[in-house]
C-alpha cells in the first residue's frame, strides 16, 4: 500500500494548499470590492434579474439574492482562505482542511454561477477545480495521497497542452512564430515591461513563441515521468509563467499555474537546489482506511469526469475555457488561441456643455489603456473585471447591454460606479452627455517615446456610442 502515499511530497503539498488558498483570498476580495457594483442589486447586470429562469448550476444565490448576502459569502470565503494561508486547518485531522477547501469551493462556485459575463474566465473555473482538489490533499497528519498528485499533474497537463493546441489549431501566428509581434501591445492590459518586450528584436520574438510550444506541448507530458525529470518540467514550467507575470497583468492565471505545477517537485530534488528546504517534514506514514476510501473515490469521479476534456483535446474545433459541468470540475482549458492584430480601446468621455460638440473630458480607467501619456500598470493578480470587458467590447461588434448600463451609471454620477474608475474628471458631479470614442492604440517607438513621454500612439476610427443624456437637449 506505500505507493498510494507520496513520502517526498510534503513541500507540494505545502504550497498547493496554501498557494491555493491565496489564490482564493485574491478572488474574494475582488467580490467584495466589485461584485455588487456590476453584478449586484443595482449593478450592470444585476443577479435577481438572472435568477428568473434561472439554469445555470448550483449556487446558493438560486432562491434569493441580496448584497448583503454576498458579501457575507465574500468575507466568510476571505476569512477561510486566510486560514489556509495560515495553515491553521492543516494542523487539524484529514477532514478539517478538506471541509475548509470544499466551502472555499462552494462559496465561489456560488458566486461563479450567477456572475456572468464578468466572471466567464478560465481562471474562474480553474481556482475552483483546484480547491476541489486541494481538499482531498489531506492535512499534516496524514501523507499526502499520490492519487490526488497525479491528478494535479493532470490538471496542469489540460492547462498547459490544451492552452498549446489551441495556438496550434487556432491562429497561422502561432505556427508561423510571428505571434509575439503583436501580443505584448494587443494583450487585454499591459503592465509597465509590456512595451519594453514588445520592442525586442523579432528574432527574439520568435524565441519566445517557441519555447512557449516547447513548454506547452512537449513539457507537460514530462510531469508523468520519474524524478527527477518531473521536478524539471515543473521548472520550465514555472519559469514559463513567471516571464507571463513580468510582462502582463492575467490575473491570477500565471499565478496558480506556477503554484499548481509545485505538484511535480519532489522534497527530495527542492533540498538538492535549496538545502534549506528540509528532507523530513514529519508527516506520518500511514492513513486511516476512511480517508483512503475517500481519496479513491474522488479519483474515480474525476477519471470519469476527464472523458469530455480528453476528447475536447482531441477535436479539430477543440472549445478553449470550457466546463462540461455545471460544477466546474475536470475543465478545458486554454488561452490566446488567436491573436489581435491592431489594438482597439473605447474611450468614455463626458461634458457638462449643453451642446454636446463641445467641452468632453475622459474618463480614465484603472488598468486598461487610455491616457497616452500613463504608464501602465501592475495589478495582476488582481483581478480588474470591468476593465478586462472593456477590452473585449470592441472585439465583439458593438456596444453590449452592461456597457449601455454602465454609460447611465455615469450620467447619474453614482458613486459606486465611478469608485471603478482611475478618474472622474467631474469630481462626482453628473456629465449633462456620455459618448464612447473607438481608437486604434499602438506603443509609442523609441524616438517617440524620448520626444514626447508618450507610451501610446492612438488615432480615432469611428464613434462607438453617440452623445447620450438623461435630460431634454
Amino acid at each position: 500500500m506505500d505507493w498510494l502515499y507520496a513520502h517526498d511530497y510534503d513541500l507540494a503539498r505545502q504550497v498547493l494548499q496554501r498557494g491555493i488558498g491565496v489564490m482564493y483570498l485574491i478572488a474574494f476580495c475582488s467580490t467584495a470590492a466589485q461584485f455588487r457594483v456590476l453584478l449586484g442589486e443595482h449593478g450592470l447586470l444585476p443577479v435577481p434579474h438572472l435568477l428568473h429562469g434561472y439554469s445555470r448550476g448550483p449556487s446558493l444565490f438560486r432562491l434569493r439574492y441580496s448584497d448583503r448576502l454576498l458579501l457575507v459569502v465574500a468575507t466568510a470565503g476571505i476569512i477561510l482562505a486566510a486560514s489556509v494561508v495560515l495553515g491553521l486547518p492543516q494542523l487539524g485531522p484529514p477532514w478539517v482542511p478538506m471541509l475548509v477547501f470544499l466551502a472555499l469551493y462552494g462559496l465561489y462556485l456560488s458566486i461563479v454561477n450567477v456572475g456572468q459575463t464578468f466572471y466567464a474566465f478560465g481562471w474562474e473555473s480553474l481556482i475552483l477545480e483546484a480547491g476541489f482538489l486541494a481538499a482531498f490533499l489531506g492535512s499534516n497528519q496524514v501523507p499526502p495521497p499520490t492519487p490526488i498528485l497525479v491528478l494535479f499533474a493532470w490538471l496542469v497537463f489540460r492547462l498547459e497542452f490544451g492552452a498549446g493546441m489551441i495556438k496550434m489549431r487556432g491562429d497561422v501566428v502561432w505556427r508561423d512564430l510571428t505571434a509575439l509581434y503583436y501580443h505584448h501591445e494587443t494583450q487585454p492590459m499591459p503592465n509597465p515591461v509590456s512595451r519594453f518586450a514588445h520592442h525586442l528584436p523579432k528574432p527574439v520574438h520568435k524565441l519566445e513563441v517557441l519555447g512557449n510550444h516547447f513548454a506547452q506541448l512537449i513539457v507537460p507530458w514530462l510531469l508523468f515521468f520519474p524524478q527527477p525529470i518531473k521536478s524539471a518540467a515543473a521548472a520550465v514550467i514555472i519559469l514559463t509563467q513567471l516571464w507571463l507575470v513580468t510582462t502582463g497583468n492575467f490575473a491570477w492565471l500565471n499565478w496558480i499555474t506556477i503554484v499548481l505545477a509545485f505538484c511535480g517537485v519532489s522534497d527530495t530534488v527542492a533540498h538538492w537546489l535549496l538545502p534549506a528546504i528540509p528532507l523530513g517534514w514529519g508527516a506520518p506514514t500511514e492513513a486511516p482506511i476512511w480517508w483512503l476510501v475517500l481519496v479513491w473515490a474522488v479519483t474515480l469521479l474525476m477519471v470519469v469526469l476527464s472523458y469530455w476534456p480528453a476528447r475536447n483535446l482531441l477535436r479539430h474545433r477543440q472549445l478553449m475555457n470550457a466546463s462540461f459541468n455545471p460544477w466546474h470540475l475536470v475543465n478545458a482549458y486554454g488561452a490566446f488561441g488567436s491573436i489581435t492584430r491592431p489594438r482597439y480601446e473605447v474611450i468614455v468621455e463626458g461634458t457638462t456643455e449643453e451642446n454636446p460638440d463641445d467641452g468632453w473630458r475622459e474618463y480614465e480607467f484603472k488598468g486598461k489603456p487610455g491616457n497616452v501619456m500613463r504608464m501602465p500598470r501592475q495589478y495582476a493578480p488582481y483581478h480588474l473585471r470591468l476593465d478586462w470587458l472593456m477590452w473585449f467590447l470592441p472585439l465583439r461588434g458593438g456596444p453590449e447591454r452592461w456597457f449601455l448600463v454602465f454609460l447611465t451609471r455615469l450620467l447619474e454620477a453614482d458613486a459606486p460606479t465611478l469608485r471603478m474608475l482611475r478618474l472622474d474628471p467631474f469630481d462626482g458631479d453628473p456629465p449633462r452627455w456620455v459618448r464612447a470614442r473607438l481608437f486604434i492604440y499602438r506603443y509609442s517607438t523609441r524616438a517617440e517615446k524620448r520626444e514626447t513621454g508618450a507610451w501610446w500612439v492612438r488615432d480615432e476610427i469611428t464613434e462607438f456610442v453617440p452623445p447620450l443624456s438623461l435630460r431634454a437637449s
